[in-house]
């Protein structure tokens, strides 16, 4: 009987750390299994356990080292379908990270809905240089005789309609500028920055090399997912502006690895 009654106990546990760890879920989408032992007072053994048991009820998703509330791995979607998905949110980011441009700059932008958001809210403080592998950022910029634009040449990715390959990567060996203003498809704290296609992941990381700050634009639900290729470690990029969206505890992880965190209302 006591052997019954010890059973009971520990299942009354578990039920309790299952339901205490799917209201966090709701709450910030993604978690860390160091977290929820701190949270907890379990060790990581039992919340692997926990999280494995979770997903086989079909209730989250695990990550390496943690979970998510949406599937963290991403399919490749055309840009007119992700132009429609936070439109508020990206508009706030592009305003935000638009600031960020000085008088007389050089700047990159990468392709994306959230970075080609950006190229609608560029006013140049007297001329500015604008490197850029999206067609979408250099039709939104060619009316404004204060820019000067270097469209990167390559083939055409329809889906994303900007620009791959060698013949872009090659022009990046000689050039130079102040920010790179990146957009991405996933963000995990272990994997790093992810995009769903190969040759986008390597010209963006040339992309890196040729700028002295990183800027990352990107929503807050691209954070706890990651994608195909990835373009490089979180040690890599100075900061990320997103929305309000991102969960405190996300903010607090990047914000320890040394990236400055941006949240725009």
């Amino acid at each position: 009987m006591l052997i019954f009654f010890h059973f009971l106990t520990i299942f009354d546990h578990s039920m309790k750390r299952h339901q205490i760890i799917l209201d966090i879920l709701a709450r910030e989408k993604h978690v860390e299994v160091v977290d929820l032992c701190e949270q907890l007072n379990v060790s990581a053994v039992t919340i692997r356990k926990d999280l494995r048991l979770l997903e086989e009820k079909g209730l989250l998703f695990r990550t390496h080292g943690g979970a998510s509330l949406e599937n963290p791995y991403i399919n490749e979607r055309a840009v007119g379908e992700k132009e429609k998905i936070s439109v508020e949110e990206k508009k706030g980011i592009a305003q935000t990270a638009s600031t960020l441009i000085d008088e007389n700059d050089s700047i990159m932008i990468a392709s994306g809905t959230t970075v080609q958001a950006l190229a609608k809210f560029i006013e140049p403080k007297k001329k500015l240089t604008v490197i850029t592998s999206s067609l979408h950022v250099v039709l939104h910029l060619i009316h404004n005789k204060d820019i000067q634009i270097l469209q990167l040449g390559g083939y055409v990715r329809h889906s994303s309609a900007s620009v791959i390959g060698n013949y872009a990567v090659q022009i990046l060996d000689n050039i130079s500028c102040s920010k790179f203003f990146l957009g991405v498809d996933g963000i995990d704290l272990e994997y790093g920055l992810s995009t769903s296609s190969l040759e986008e992941a390597q010209l963006n990381k040339k992309m890196l090399g040729a700028a002295q700050k990183i800027i990352v634009l990107a929503d807050s639900s691209k954070f706890g997912k990651k994608s195909f290729a990835k373009i490089c470690n979180l040690d890599q990029i100075d900061e990320i502006i997103t929305d309000s969206g991102i969960a405190p505890n996300m903010v607090k992880n990047l914000e320890n690895k040394g990236i400055k965190v941006s949240v725009c209302n």
